[in-house]
């Protein structure tokens, strides 16, 4: 394709500006699926690249932003402690849009104590989670969402109840929460594009095959398995705040999401008249999808008023990081003073 062809986003960059470097993982991996989306998000969204930073743990999973935005800020921490690095980094510049790439293991074996804190805190972060039931980095042990009673060759039998990453994200108080699966690529994207805009934190369990340990077609994780039993809530289309919104409404068909930003998600009702801003019904859905063993995706639960960890603890609108020394030390008067109140 020569120059002139190529297609230009809103401020002028081609979707080449939004890759990274090229992968390494394993050809057919769910994660692969999972870089591709995101980069189509942010380059349809027309998000500089240099206005996101990323964040990730240990795994397969936390490799993966090495393959998508190479012109954004990055950095790839300890194993379960990636939260923590997006609460300081944001904190130093709130203006920026955080993503975080977390695996089953990175954050709800090890990380789970920071998973659950980072949601209660509400922290601005698009919050990804790449769910294989299985440790893939380190040879393919059974993590915490694998189901009970898998059997994996050389790893026995799972003899333990799984983590629903959903259902923690929901008890935990996350603002947003979703489930995609790397197999329905459009649905994704859209996913994507809605946490994007999203203030506050945005979870988003990702059914991820892994194509090299979990590769049965009966397990829970595998594209067969999730193929025939995937059921979306909704078709989910992103709305800019700059476009018309063209959508035909009817009673129990569609749904409109305003965001803080002026952006909208429209959902359109496929299975039943659902409504995701109710978090007692999202759990109801859930423990019923669980009983039937089917795959639920799309936007479970929404509240875009939800005061985020800025809201609670007055950030000011300066970035910090910018903050001249003589603001953020205290006077040699005040330093006095509280020293002369110990004696």
């Amino acid at each position: 394709m020569t120059a002139k062809n190529v297609k230009l986003n809103a401020i002028g960059l081609s979707k080449e500006a939004y890759s990274g470097a090229p992968s390494t993982l394993c050809k057919g991996c769910g994660h692969n699926a999972i870089v591709n989306q995101m980069i189509e998000a942010c380059y349809e969204e027309s998000i500089p690249p240099e206005k996101i930073v990323k964040f990730s743990g240990i795994g397969c999973s936390s490799k993966a932003p090495t393959y998508f935005l190479s012109r954004s800020f990055g950095f790839n921490g300890l194993h379960g402690r990636m939260p923590s690095l997006a609460t300081g980094a944001l904190f130093a510049d709130s203006s920026l849009i955080g993503i975080g790439m977390s695996g089953d293991g990175d954050s709800v074996s090890i990380g789970m104590g920071q998973f659950k804190h980072v949601m209660r805190r509400n922290l601005p972060l698009v919050y990804i989670i790449a769910n294989n039931g299985v440790y893939g980095l380190t040879k393919g042990q059974m993590s915490a969402t694998a189901e009970e009673g898998l059997a994996l060759k050389n790893q026995g039998q799972n003899m333990y109840m799984p983590i629903d990453i959903v259902w923690e994200a929901l008890v935990g108080q996350a603002s947003f929460v979703a489930r995609g699966f790397s197999g329905d690529p459009k649905q994704l994207k859209g996913l994507f594009k809605a946490a994007l805009h999203h203030r506050g934190t945005a979870v988003i369990d990702v059914i991820s095959p892994c194509v090299t340990f979990n590769n049965r077609d009966d397990t829970l994780q595998s594209y067969a398995w999730g193929k025939s039993h995937e059921v979306a809530l909704h078709e989910l289309s992103f709305v800019p705040a700059a476009e018309d919104i063209k959508v035909e409404y009817g009673k129990g068909q569609t749904a409109k999401v305003d965001l803080h930003d002026g952006t909208h998600i429209i959902l359109k009702k496929l299975r039943q008249d659902y409504e995701p801003k109710d978090r007692g019904a999202a759990l109801q859905l859930l423990e019923e999808a669980n009983r039937k063993q089917e795959l639920v995706t799309g936007l479970i639960y929404i509240d875009p008023n939800q005061k985020t960890i800025f809201d609670i603890d007055y950030l000011p609108p300066s970035k910090l990081n910018r903050v001249p020394d003589e603001k953020l030390r205290p006077t040699r008067a005040s330093l006095d003073d509280i020293n002369a109140m110990m004696f």
